[in-house]
């Protein structure tokens, strides 16, 4: 039986780890039809989510993290010396691993990884998740054997070593789906009402929270809202709540749940909603579009190169959703969105299909079929 060793890294936010679980979760199950023996770790500084990636079964081996702020900071004149550090523990680390081949999603921290491979001539696979990609996955992409890409605009940026693969999705995520109005019924929602799914993010929105909260009376007089508030927002977002519903009915009150973060019940979530109302980081796009869900993308205005609106745009120009800027977060502005899209059985029904057709659902296995194509050569 052959044994192959594969290395995955990647940067510290939901959006670079969950699509290399699905990755993962796809190479394991190849591996089983062919009988082969697989060694797979995660070499990073995603420390948050080690208890995640060790769940799907993946060793995580943990090295010093570098970023580039693009703003003025104390901590950047720290930068040069932090990203010295993290090489010199991915060479060592990588050495004493020595794998097949590496699986990147770019991020703080993959870059050091990346280098310590090209300088072992260990084979590079790069995924980039993003409408306009990170610089991380810019520079690592010179030393790449194969670049996924989940936008289409994004190939003109990587050339001829890169193809369309979507952006993958845990198979958990995708297989025995539960249908709305069961699924609300789970939450404890009235399955006739149209739900509102408010998601942040996986570190959450402050902003978007307070909106929402700060609107619900009027939000709830003909939907419900089902909140994930990230889990550092909570406790404010629960006591904003608990003021601003004060003089609302019980009825009406449970018609909106906070939920810190969605660890293992995000499906139930998905599957429940009429529309989602979302940050636009590509996993979040990717996650919405996989459940055929229409959505009110609210991107970022501070994201890295702008990545979060080139997202929302995108998925808005395929006609699967409609983009709301920060800057027009207004409670008219939002209440017009939502009766265009949810009032409208014709329009919501395009939408939905629209989004469905956003997801490219074989992402996982084409670049989990790369990944073992390439370190069995």
């Amino acid at each position: 039986m052959k044994k192959i060793r594969i290395i995955f890294t990647g940067g510290g936010s939901g959006g670079h780890i969950y699509p290399i679980i699905a990755v993962a979760e796809k190479i394991k199950e190849i591996a089983r039809k062919n009988n082969l023996e697989l060694e797979m770790e995660f070499l990073g500084s995603a420390k948050n989510y080690q208890p995640i990636l060790e769940g799907y079964g993946l060793s995580v081996k943990k090295i010093t993290g570098s970023k580039i702020r693009r703003y003025f900071s104390l901590a950047n004149f720290l930068e040069p010396f932090k990203f010295i550090f993290g090489l010199l523990e991915a060479l060592v680390k990588v050495f004493f691993f020595m794998p097949d081949v590496i699986f990147s999603k770019g991020g703080p921290g993959s870059f050091s990884v990346v280098l310590a491979a090209a300088f072992y001539r260990i084979p590079i696979i790069i995924h980039e998740s993003d409408a306009v990609p990170g610089l991380t996955n810019r520079l690592s992409a010179f030393f790449a054997k194969a670049v996924g890409v989940s936008f289409k605009s994004t190939l003109d940026f990587f050339g001829k070593k890169s193809a369309l693969t979507g952006n993958p999705v845990r198979s958990d995520l995708l297989e025995n789906r539960d249908e709305k109005e069961f699924a609300k019924r789970y939450w404890g929602f009235n399955p006739e009402k149209p739900l509102i799914l408010v998601l942040g993010g996986s570190q959450g929105s402050e902003r978007i929270n307070d909106f929402i909260i700060q609107n619900s009376p009027d939000i709830l007089k003909k939907y419900q809202v089902l909140h994930q508030t990230g889990e550092l927002n909570y406790n404010n977002a629960k006591g904003e709540l608990k003021f601003i519903a004060e003089h609302l009915n019980e009825e009406v009150k449970r018609g909106y749940q906070i939920i810190s973060y969605f660890k293992k019940d995000l499906k139930e979530a998905l599957a429940a909603a009429d529309i989602v109302v979302s940050r636009a980081g590509a996993g979040s796009v990717f996650e919405i579009a996989s459940f055929g869900k229409p959505a009110i993308l609210i991107p970022l205005s501070e994201s890295a190169g702008d990545h979060q609106r080139f997202n929302a745009y995108q998925f808005s120009s395929f006609g699967a959703g409609l983009v709301l800027e920060e800057s027009n977060l207004l409670p008219n502005v939002f209440t017009v969105m939502l009766k265009k899209i949810l009032e409208n059985k014709e329009k919501y029904q395009k939408m939905s299909e629209l989004s469905q057709n956003f997801f490219i659902p074989n992402s996982a296995e084409m670049l989990a079929g790369e990944v073992l194509r390439i370190a069995l050569k």
